[in-house]
């Protein structure tokens, strides 16, 4: 399977786009394997350098298209929140983009209706316009679109569907009844923690000792979870090298629609104000609210699934995993005939798969004291299996952190 994703990475012009935050894996899991492949991104990771022809500017490509035949062969259906959030629909949808450029295909994206408060039948209704509207392969973005991708799935079990941090899917609702496994459906998820644990590491590293976490889903979004317990893990880590002792905020308040708040805005001020450096903004258009509250109190930023060292000057460093370039990997799938080969499983990417990072490129990095040469050593132990980052996030709370004082909100 990885030989096919280095054939596709080397056949299509990818960027290293990165995406956000999903619900755990069900069922079997397949994960790539093999030698570790330099992602073709401005934002290159510490594997190797960028070769091969330059990489397009997803923002060069526009959102929106008109198709001869009025069908639209690739189709998006958005999370929660905006298309353009700077986050994971952006990265996700950057990745449909980019293949169907490549490829001479025509796309459209498809928001449910009633924005963050929109329901199982409103994520169904967009997969079915899709679907009637000519999609060859619809992707789905986030954890939210379970319910609704199964009931499509079975309804169409001829058009594939790939579920963006997602996992597989059987066609039972019940989570205590083992059903069949829908064939149709993808499930590609991130190993978070690890692009958490690099963050953390460094911002500890660099001399913050007062940070923050603040992550959307209300806790019950994995994706998030895993960063957040990577991010911990990574900050005491660093602590125990140095031989200090670091406090953390950890809160999930005001992040259940992974929307930007006055409430947010305020609790984050607050943050800054009693003492906190930096704070890791994980969920989505949350981002708004805690880089403007960095911005009003001279605090510091982490961004999470893309490089959103753009969006703000008080942005240091951001926790990215490889949006664009799976969608692109998946889709690629449906198109040479081989989804079969991931349809009804789950693949779950890494530092092995090049697919969680900090951006290195001098207009992204940040930090004053911790260089990349650092950072490609932490890189490469992940990546060897010298370092191995938990991801069972259950036990954030029960463990007792030696270097790190964690004051869960």
């Amino acid at each position: 399977m990885y030989k096919k994703l280095l054939a596709l990475l080397l056949s299509v012009s990818m960027v290293f786009g990165l995406a956000a935050c999903g619900n755990g894996n069900q069922g079997s899991t397949e994960t790539p394997g093999g030698e570790s492949t330099p992602p073709a991104t401005e934002s290159q990771a510490p594997a190797g350098e960028t070769g091969g022809e330059a990489a397009v500017d997803p923002d060069s490509i526009p959102d929106t298209m008109t198709s001869e035949d009025g069908k639209y062969q690739v189709a998006f259906v958005t999370d929660v929140g905006q298309l353009k959030d700077k986050s994971f629909n952006q990265g996700t949808f950057d990745g449909v983009k980019l293949y169907a450029n490549a490829n001479g295909l025509s796309y459209k994206y498809y928001q449910p209706a009633n924005s963050s408060e929109a329901t199982d039948d409103d994520r169904y209704n967009a997969m079915k316009a899709a679907v009637e509207g000519g999609a060859e392969v619809v992707v789905c973005a986030g954890y939210l679109q379970e319910a609704a991708l199964r009931q499509a799935a079975m309804d169409y079990p001829d058009i594939p569907f790939i579920f963006i941090d997602g996992y597989p899917l059987d066609d039972d609702p019940d989570p205590a009844v083992e059903g069949n496994i829908l064939t149709n459906v993808a499930g590609i998820s991130f190993q978070e923690e690890q692009a958490g644990y690099l963050a953390g590491y460094a911002a500890v590293k660099d001399g913050f000792t007062k940070l923050g976490f603040s992550g959307g889903g209300g806790g019950t979004n994995d994706a998030c979870c895993r960063f957040g317990y990577g991010y911990v893990q990574g900050a005491n880590a660093a602590a125990a090298e140095e031989g200090i002792t670091v406090d953390m905020n950890y809160s999930w308040e005001y992040g259940a629609t992974f929307s930007a708040s006055t409430e947010l805005q305020t609790m984050i001020s607050g943050w800054y104000a009693n003492g906190t450096e930096i704070v890791f903004a994980c969920g989505g258009s949350m981002f708004q609210s805690i880089a403007a509250a960095a911005s009003a109190n001279d605090g510091y930023v982490i961004g999470v699934d893309v490089d959103q060292s753009g969006e703000s000057d008080y942005v240091v460093t951001s926790a990215m995993k490889g949006l664009a370039d799976a969608v692109q990997w998946a889709v690629g799938h449906v198109y040479d005939g081989t989804f079969s080969d991931i349809g009804g499983t789950g693949t779950s990417l890494g530092v092995k798969d090049n697919a969680v990072a900090l951006p290195t490129a001098d207009e992204s990095w940040r930090f004053e004291t911790f260089t990349v040469e650092e950072y490609e050593d932490l890189y490469q132990q992940m990546l060897d299996g010298t370092l191995v980052v938990d991801n069972d996030f259950s036990k954030l709370e029960s463990t007792e952190w030696s270097n790190l004082v964690l004051n869960v909100i």
